[in-house]
């Protein structure tokens, strides 16, 4: 059943509309988007959907066709931060935030579903609240720009849940386009389409989503943002994107905590390695970008020690079964990894991957290709 249908069996009426919003995958430049620095994601074909419709009363009901339970229902003048620990604090966070800009919205009926998959690191919450700011800014006739919903999006997530994510997840989701990459300063949010159109070049970019997630991830997140921050602080810079590539031998040396000099280490690096990227991409060298991608993994493992033996599995395998380049993406400590590859090696290198993980023991991973696809849109 499609939302438009859901939405009608739930409700009793048609929706207004239907919107789409998709998961990400982030190429490269990883834990550099809160340092203000430069990211390097592309829209996924997996999305999140919302059939939506205005209310005038106050109320904001919400249901999930893919979670088991009832409809939730809040009031609009009732909502509170840090209150709500379900997946319904997503898109309401984003109706707090509009409101809280001075935005009139007076409620919604929403019924959502998604594709992208959860806990795989592929930005299923930046989805949900993109999808849901475009939606109310569409009815309520808001005015805002891709680059406005994706901060109200950010806001959601760090203000109303809690979760002190950086910008690039929502930016992806709201602004991404069809066959390219979305090269973002993560500073004043300038983007550039950059074409990554594989096929052509008869390449593959494959996720191997895990399917694990480690409780070493909780807290994590915010103890690494802390780090930096305060390798930041110790260098006399407002964030780390201003320290130079060129400079950097010189700031460790300044740094006396080695796991703040770590840190830094990964996210002034990492930056660097999405300029290779770009660099590359525009000259055309594709298949040069995959040992960049290989020596972020390096970095994500040693450095911001964010890895997991499941992802360096991924990773380790991949390159030794003749992957151009590997790595894993998002917050760590699970979820996926990306591999390059010549198209005509899809198969081998998959098999690979399956047969090291039953060797070891895990579950076995989901491998499908990355196609870079259109951002947050409206459907009917």
């Amino acid at each position: 059943m499609g939302v438009r249908e859901g939405f009608g069996e739930i409700y009793g009426t048609a929706p207004e509309g239907v919107w789409a919003a998709p998961g990400r995958v982030n190429l490269i430049g990883e834990y550099t988007d809160f340092n203000e620095g430069f990211v390097m994601p592309l829209a996924l074909p997996h999305t999140a959907v919302a059939a939506v419709s205005r209310r005038t009363d106050g109320v904001l009901r919400l249901h999930s066709a893919d979670i088991e339970g009832p409809v939730v229902e809040l009031h609009v003048d009732e909502l509170r931060p840090l209150t709500n620990t379900s997946w319904a604090a997503y898109p309401a966070g984003v109706v707090w935030v509009l409101r809280e800009a001075g935005h009139p919205i007076t409620g919604a009926d929403v019924h959502l579903s998604s594709t992208v998959p959860t806990g795989a690191g592929l930005s299923s919450s930046a989805a949900l609240e993109v999808v849901v700011a475009l939606a109310l800014n569409d009815l309520y006739e808001l005015g805002l720009t891709g680059p406005e919903l994706a901060r109200i999006a950010q806001r959601a997530e760090n203000d109303f849940v809690g979760v002190p994510c950086g910008i690039m997840d929502q930016m992806a989701s709201a602004c991404a386009t069809d066959g390219h990459a979305l090269h973002l300063d993560c500073r004043d949010l300038s983007i550039r389409q950059i074409p990554f159109d594989l096929a052509s070049q008869g390449l593959t970019l494959l996720v191997v989503d895990s399917r694990v997630k480690h409780a070493l991830g909780d807290g994590a997140y915010a103890e690494r943002r802390e780090g930096c921050e305060e390798g930041a602080r110790q260098l006399g810079v407002s964030h780390l994107r201003d320290v130079a590539y060129e400079e950097l031998d010189a700031a460790l040396a300044r740094l006396s905590d080695e796991r703040v000099r770590r840190y830094v280490r990964h996210v002034v690096s990492d930056d660097h390695r999405v300029d290779q990227v770009v660099r590359l991409l525009d000259a055309g060298e594709v298949r040069a970008i995959g040992p960049v991608l290989t020596e972020g993994h390096v970095s994500l493992r040693d450095d911001l020690r964010i890895s997991c033996p499941e992802l360096d599995l991924v990773v380790d395998t991949a390159n030794t079964a003749g992957a151009l380049g590997a790595r894993m993406t998002g917050g760590g400590f699970g979820g996926s990894a990306i591999v390059l590859v010549e198209a005509s090696d899809t198969d081998t290198i998959t098999k690979a991957i399956e047969e090291a993980f039953a060797a070891a023991g895990y579950s076995a991973p989901r491998v499908f290709p990355a196609v870079p696809s259109a951002g947050a849109r409206r459907l009917s």
